[in-house]
C-alpha cells in the first residue's frame, strides 16, 4: 500500500503542522479548509516556520521553496479523488468529524486510508459512519508538530494490520516515532497527561497552593519543561475540559470528573493563552 499523495483537511495549527512535515518528507500535499483566507493563514505558519530553519541553518532557501510547492490549495472535499491518504485535523467534535468521514468515504478512492488526528475521540465510532472501517485509524501528532517526535497511531476495532503497517511507515518516513495505542477514551498520552492537569488544578481549588507553586513543585521537582497549570493554558482550558468530560463518560470512574475550577473558568471565556486569560494573564 505506497502512499505517495496527501489531502489534510483544516488548516489551523496541527493541519498545517501534518501539511508541512508531510510536504517536508516529499509527499504532494493538498491542504483543505472551508476558506481560502483559513488556507493562506496556514500556509502563512507554514511559511513562517521554514524562514525560522532557513535563517537557522537547517534549510535552504532551495529546500523552502521545494516544500513549499509541494502544498496546494484545497477548498472541496470532492479533491480527496485521487489521494492515498486524508489525514483530518478539523474542529474535535464527533459529529463534524462522522460528517466529513462519510463525505470522504464516497468521494476518496477504494484504496485510500482515512486517518483522523483527533486527540481523544473513539476511532470506532468515527469508522462506523464509512463502508470502509478496515482503512480507518488515528493518527494523533502532538503540537507543534514541526517539533514533536510522538504520533499516537490508534487502531480502531476494525483496522487492519495492513493498514497499520503502511502509517507507521508513513510515520516514520515523515521523521517521527510511532508508538501503537488501541482504542480506549484519551487513548494514552492524554488519559495520563489530562488527569495530572486537572489534578493539579484542584490542587489550587482546594487552596493546597499557588498556581504558581504548583507549577514549579512540577518543573522543578518531575523536571517536566513547564508546570501543569501553564500547560493547560496552552493547550485551550476548553479543550482540557472537553477530554476530561470524555474520559469520565468513556471510562465511567469519578477519578476523571472534571474539577469545578476548570468549569467556571470556561464558563467565564477563560481559556488560557488563546483568550488572554486563564491561570495566568497573557499579553
Amino acid at each position: 500500500m505506497g502512499i505517495q499523495k496527501v489531502m489534510v483537511i483544516g488548516a489551523g495549527q496541527m493541519g498545517s503542522g501534518i501539511a508541512q512535515v508531510c510536504a517536508q518528507a516529499g509527499y504532494e500535499v493538498k491542504l483543505n479548509d472551508i476558506k481560502q483566507e483559513f488556507f493562506e493563514r496556514g500556509l502563512g505558519v507554514i511559511t513562517k516556520n521554514l524562514s525560522r530553519d532557513v535563517e537557522k541553518g537547517r534549510k535552504t532557501e532551495d529546500e523552502k521553496a521545494a516544500v513549499l510547492s509541494r502544498i496546494s490549495m484545497s477548498l472541496e472535499l470532492q479533491d480527496a479523488s485521487d489521494v492515498d491518504i486524508i489525514i483530518e485535523a478539523a474542529v474535535e467534535n464527533m459529529e463534524i468529524k462522522q460528517s466529513i468521514f462519510k463525505q470522504l468515504d464516497g468521494i476518496a478512492p477504494a484504496h485510500a486510508i482515512l486517518a483522523t488526528n483527533t486527540s481523544s475521540l473513539p476511532i470506532t465510532e468515527i469508522a462506523a459512519v464509512t463502508n470502509r472501517p478496515e482503512q480507518v485509524i488515528g493518527m494523533h501528532f502532538m503540537n507543534p508538530v514541526p517539533v514533536m517526535k510522538l504520533v499516537e497511531i490508534i487502531r480502531g476495532l476494525a483496522t487492519t494490520d495492513e493498514v497499520y503497517k503502511a502509517v507507521e511507515e508513513m510515520t516514520t518516513k515523515l521523521s517521527k516515532t510511532p508508538v501503537e495505542v488501541n482504542d480506549f477514551p484519551g487513548f494514552i498520552s492524554n488519559r495520563i497527561l489530562l488527569p495530572m492537569i486537572n489534578e493539579a488544578i484542584y490542587a489550587l481549588y482546594e487552596g493546597v497552593a499557588t498556581k504558581e507553586a504548583i507549577d514549579d513543585v512540577m518543573k522543578l521537582g518531575m523536571n517536566h519543561p513547564m508546570g501543569p497549570l501553564t500547560l493547560a493554558d496552552f493547550i485551550g482550558l476548553d479543550t482540557c475540559l472537553y477530554i476530561m468530560e470524555i474520559l469520565h463518560e468513556g471510562l465511567g470512574d469519578s477519578k476523571y470528573r472534571p474539577c469545578p475550577l476548570l468549569r467556571k473558568y470556561v464558563a467565564a471565556g477563560w481559556l488560557g493563552k488563546k483568550s488572554g486569560r486563564g491561570f495566568y494573564v497573557y499579553e
